[in-house]
């Protein structure tokens, strides 16, 4: 058997990109230096795959922000407002990107959404009537040429033209369909230039096939791909899957003229029973893919083997490959000189990954393998017991009942008493948490982590941070206040860190977005509050100010959604013990005097099931349930907020409304406040605030512009029930930047106050 990979992380080990990119948003290098540091980390990424035995090494999986993007330019779906800016074709992309304020005009960003059941977020490309869909770029076909040139021959990844224009947001009345001959086009000009490139396999990634489809969907694939496929002309084509199964096209797939499908073992629960019930066509290859792409588990041999030796046993020839692309993970557990051994065995990050490919086939081309130094290690390595069972916590998860669930008084009598409690004018302000975290910020941090400087001098610092926070915060005249969140590196691992059951990694980085990397923390054993985590912070903050301090939280569903969970039991069990362990902390917030909590949950659609049937039996049911045991039991005067990041909410906001959170803001901005109407036609019980400007972008948002946002949102929601708020947390944004936003946020809303007598 051979061995292939979906793609590979390309952030650099050390995140040699982001810095790089960074850098030039700043204008301290040029883009030839960008465009060097790009390349060397392409070429070390292609020279360890080559020397990792892989046989089929991917090109094309590198981007400078994001793949759907490069895909959006490689197709000239490029909106007008980025093309009239006359920036270089790299600056046009960045501004796609990020927006764009400047000499040459001041534009927003792409929306953006999270991809599949992931972390990792995608620019939306943007469909209007106007748009000209062609190949217009030659950055697949240079990344191809490159790899050429250094010995390898590649296989190219593309998104394919069903997910693409699936993906797509239009503007206008086109549909996808009007699109149809311009796409297949397109990709039929591809090919022909990989065909005149000398490539012997194209990979189309094709992740929407694991959705839900209808009949129409069906047909609308078929039509494109049987198009595109009589123009093969001697180029392979392999239909790339993951995240799922394809139980609602698989016969159509196998039909089609394919020269490899790729499909996905780990989340695809379907995968072998429909392989088993219908079959593999004979003349295709099947990309199996049994390696874990999104978790940092050591694979199973056994169970691998097992697997692999099945569909050999039905003849089919079978490439071992990953579950989805190794984007999803860290690069390298070379980087961990922390973490002890006794952890590490049992880790397995993208280069890791590359080996565990090669023994797994070493391990089937053998016929006496159980004998194997290989497979025998790693049998050994699955039979040990592991550390970190906490029997109590055991016993709270089991012991827990509805009333744990259930908080009293129901929200419209608390709404009420929440109301006189605070006597907050309407339209009150507010931001979502996080405010910049500056260079002295962050080497203060480390400074402390590194034992170079006193807990002492760490607090006196972090006390000066909190204080200015909150006098600037006054003086710009918002109505609830935050107190910055300056102790806090990452959202997550800062909670883990006060959490029994969890260990922590040095350089493990993942790429979220762009250059935004997270630093994913691993649930080792059962979770427990080890100590306090914010009470200190929160109430010296609030010690400085008449006005509401927020307590801030990040909720268990994030918590671990946001890690790399356990193997060995169930999300749920986990998304309990973390909730009790958080539950803790917003008891000790309320009795210290914090009146309003916010318990963020950033991700909660994050691990929606991709299958509806699969939303309310395999997820919400308890995730909802593991939310509400955090707040359930606090007075009916104490507020509860929670915070959404992007997302599509319309088909589950009756079950964010079931949270019970007293407030919810949401990132709203990017997809021009679509979400209004589908809270107005749901009427959504719980106060909200849709974000009035974007904060992932460095653009100052006028007074104009959010009073406008703040008007549309009056046009769907009830005054009384209307926050006004940023997108998100500004972690990354400058100062600058952030504290004119945030005044012309203030003074846009009291004009809106003013001129609707409110």
């Amino acid at each position: 058997m051979k061995t292939s990979i979906i793609g590979y992380p390309r952030i650099g080990k050390l995140r040699e990109l982001k810095f790089a990119s960074e850098k030039y948003f700043r204008n301290e290098i040029a883009q030839s230096e960008l465009f060097d540091t790009a390349k060397k980390l392409r070429t070390e990424n292609l020279t360890e795959q080559k020397n990792s035995g892989l046989d089929f090494i991917p090109s094309n999986d590198f981007s400078f922000y994001d793949g759907m993007l490069d895909t959006a330019f490689l197709l000239n779906v490029v909106p007008d407002r980025y093309k009239d800016l006359g920036l270089s074709p790299l600056d046009e992309y960045f501004a796609a990107a990020r927006g764009y304020q400047g000499e040459k005009g001041d534009v927003k960003a792409l929306a953006m959404k999270k991809w599949f059941n992931t972390n990792y977020h995608y620019m939306v490309p943007e469909i209007d009537d106007n748009t000209v869909l062609k190949l217009s770029d030659n950055k697949p076909f240079e990344l191809f040429t490159e790899a050429l040139d250094n010995g390898v021959k590649t296989t190219p990844v593309i998104i394919g033209p069903y997910t693409f224009l699936e993906l797509a947001r239009y503007i206008g009345t086109k549909t996808k369909e009007n699109f149809f001959g311009n796409i297949t086009d397109a990709y039929i000009q591809i090919i022909g230039k990989f065909v005149t490139l000398g490539a012997e396999w194209l990979q189309l990634d094709e992740p929407c096939l694991v959705k839900d489809m209808s009949r129409e969907d069906i047909e609308f694939f078929n039509s494109l791909y049987t198009k595109i496929l009589e123009n093969k002309n001697g180029l392979k084509i392999r239909l790339q899957t993951y995240f799922g199964d394809v139980r609602d096209c698989y016969k159509e797939i196998c039909a089609l003229d394919f020269d490899g499908i790729g499909l996905d073992f780990i989340e695809g629960k379907k995968t072998l029973e429909l392989i088993e019930k219908n079959g593999f066509p004979c003349d295709k290859v099947l990309f199996a893919g049994v390696v874990n792409g999104k978790n940092i588990w050591r694979n199973s041999y056994e169970k691998t083997v097992e697997l692999l030796k099945n569909l050999q046993n039905k003849s089919i020839n079978t490439v071992i490959n990953t579950s989805c692309s190794l984007l999803h993970v860290p690069y390298t557990l070379k980087n961990e000189v922390k973490l002890s051994d006794t952890y590490k065995k049992h880790f397995s990050y993208a280069s890791e990954k590359l080996v565990e490919l090669n023994e797994i086939k070493k391990i089937i081309e053998t016929e006496d393998y159980c004998n194997l130094p290989e497979y025998t290690a790693n049998i050994k390595l699955f039979s040990e017991e592991r550390s970190g069972c906490n029997t109590n916590v055991k016993e709270k998860v089991n012991a827990l009942s509805e009333k744990d669930f259930t908080r009293l008084p129901v929200f419209s009598e608390r709404e009420k008493i929440q109301k006189e409690e605070f006597k907050l004018p309407l339209l009150p302000t507010t931001t979502i948490g996080s405010f910049p975290q500056t260079s002295d910020v962050r080497q203060t941090r480390a400074s402390y982590k590194k034992a170079n400087i006193s807990e002492t001098d760490y607090e006196k610092f972090m006390k000066s941070k909190i204080a200015e926070c909150i006098e600037l915060q006054e003086n710009i005249g918002l109505d609830v206040l935050v107190h910055g969140e300056f102790e806090r590196n990452d959202m997550v691992e800062y909670f883990g860190e006060c959490l029994d059951g969890y260990i922590f990694t040095e350089k493990a980085w993942v790429q979220s977005y762009g250059t935004r990397c997270v630093k994913p923390p691993i649930v080792w054993g059962d979770i427990s509050r080890a100590k306090p985590m914010t009470v200190k912070w929160s109430t010296y903050a609030q010690s400085l100010t008449e006005k509401p301090v927020k307590g801030m939280l990040t909720g268990p569903v994030t918590i671990l959604n946001w890690s790399f969970p356990r193997e060995d039991i169930s999300l749920k069990e986990s998304a309990y013990q973390i909730a009790l362990a958080i539950r803790e902390e917003v008891l000790d917030l309320e009795a210290s005097g914090i009146k309003i909590i916010q318990i963020d949950e950033a991700a909660l659609r994050e691990k929606l099931p991709l299958r509806k049937c699969d939303w309310n039996k395999e997820y919400l049911d308890w995730a909802i349930k593991a939310f509400r045991l955090v707040h359930s039991g606090v007075k009916s005067e104490t507020q509860i907020h929670t915070h959404m990041c992007y997302s599509e909410f319309a088909d589950i906001i009756e079950d964010i409304d079931n949270m019970d959170a007293d407030v919810i803001t949401f990132e709203a901005s990017r997809s021009d406040l679509t979400l209004l109407d589908v809270l107005k036609a749901k009427k959504f019980r719980t106060e909200v605030g849709p974000g009035v400007y974007d904060i992932h972008s460095p653009r100052i948002p006028t007074v104009e512009e959010i009073k406008s946002a703040i008007n549309k949102m009056l046009s769907k929601v009830s005054y009384n029930k209307l926050w006004i708020n940023p997108d998100c947390g500004l972690k990354t944004r400058g100062n600058e930047e952030t504290v004119q936003s945030l005044k012309n946020l203030v003074k846009a809303t009291k004009e809106i106050r003013e001129e609707n007598n409110l």
